[in-house]
């Protein structure tokens, strides 16, 4: 092969290197720094650009998408000197690619540490207890503290969540038993409470069913009340009406003879049953003497005519 052959191959991969070298496609959302002779030139943005090969340099390439950095597990005492294990998750965006690039050797490194550190801090100011419920003031804390040192980066922290608060395991066999007792303090008031209230519904109950009771018993006795009332009233009513017939009987002619026999044979009979029923008798002086009682009665009829009559 001669030589100018070779030089001409030679001068065609030399430019060709030079082109690919020259040549930059930027990605969406990823932005290089270009440095000339080793100091800073330019931005480059999306898209497709030219540089002077062996000139320029590609220096860094950042990604501007929000990254996720893991905040390793570390220990931590809490302001009631229990150790806990806590680890996290940071979140950040670069906003200057300049500033990231050349204020600071490493970012997410740095970023991590201050996390770390702040964390530790802010637990620190709390007991174990309120640490559990304190994880927004916390991750917040964090956010502010490490966004303000991270600022002459050229970084912007989004957020900060704690993944992890792990005690001792003794602590957490307390922590257990204390929510154990809890949970049986909460059912026995929930039971002390419905058994307080089925009382009460029975109370409740026995109240109504003795007021009912009550007002059923105060009308049965006003209903018989009225009862034997109207009972008494129609009696009386039934014998006055028998005695005025019997006081008109007697009016009659012959009426008085009639209620003289009555009298008698009534007199008779009623001795008769006592002689039955007992063996010892008192009887009167006047027994013979039926005709002297008769008259006496008839006597008393015989003026309750002539009364009725004035």
């Amino acid at each position: 092969m001669e030589i100018g052959t070779i030089i001409i191959i030679g001068i065609a991969v030399f430019i060709f290197i030079v082109a690919i070298r020259s040549a930059r496609v930027v990605q969406q959302r990823t932005v290089i720094i270009v440095e000339r002779l080793g100091k800073y030139h330019g931005t480059l943005e999306p898209g497709f650009h030219l540089i002077i090969p062996f000139i320029d340099r590609v220096a860094h390439v950042h990604s501007l998408k929000e990254m996720v950095i893991d905040v390793p597990p570390q220990s931590c005492i809490t302001g009631d000197n229990i150790t806990v294990e806590v680890d996290g998750i940071l979140y950040m965006q670069i906003q200057d690619p300049v500033k990231a690039t050349y204020g600071i050797n490493d970012y997410a490194f740095a970023s991590t540490q201050l996390c770390q550190t702040t964390m530790r801090s802010e637990i620190g100011k709390l007991d174990l207890d309120r640490t559990f419920e304190a994880r927004e003031k916390i991750n917040a804390e964090i956010v502010a503290a490490v966004d303000k040192a991270s600022e002459p980066w050229g970084l912007k922290v989004t957020r900060h969540e704690i993944k992890n608060i792990v005690p001792p395991a003794s602590i957490k066999d307390a922590m257990e038993k204390q929510m154990r007792a809890e949970r049986e303090k909460r059912a026995l008031i929930a039971e002390s409470e419905g058994d307080k209230q089925a009382k009460i519904n029975r109370a409740e109950g026995d109240k109504q069913e003795a007021i009912a009771k009550s007002e059923g018993e105060k009308m049965k006795r006003i209903n018989e009340a009225e009862g034997r009332g109207q009972e008494i009233e129609r009696v009386a009513m039934a014998t006055a009406k028998g005695i005025r017939e019997i006081a008109n009987a007697i009016k009659d002619k012959g009426g008085m003879d009639a209620v003289n026999l009555r009298i008698a044979e009534s007199y008779l009979n009623e001795f008769g049953k006592l002689a039955q029923k007992n063996n010892a008798m008192i009887i009167p002086s006047n027994l013979a003497d039926v005709a002297g009682v008769v008259a006496s009665v008839g006597k008393i009829f015989t003026t309750m005519n002539q009364n009725e009559a004035e």
